[in-house]
């Protein structure tokens, strides 16, 4: 699933101090491969170099249905 930017997103990396929360995509990098990270913010910060694994969309947003 690919994300773009404005898009908001649940965060899962139990490594991570936002794992569980919600943000806002703000910027999408996408390397030589096509593979994407991503930075999202939260409330408290940001999160930086997150792989779209990483990543469930909130209803309403990101091609989910894409085929």
């Amino acid at each position: 699933m690919s994300f773009e930017k404005d898009d908001q997103a649940v965060l899962h990396d139990k490594h991570s101090d936002y794992d569980g929360e919600t943000g806002t995509i703000t910027q999408v990098i996408e390397n030589m491969f096509g593979d994407a990270t991503y930075t999202i913010s939260f409330d408290e910060g940001q999160e930086t170099g997150v792989p779209d694994d990483d990543l469930e969309a909130v209803d309403g947003d990101a091609d989910e249905d894409e085929e």
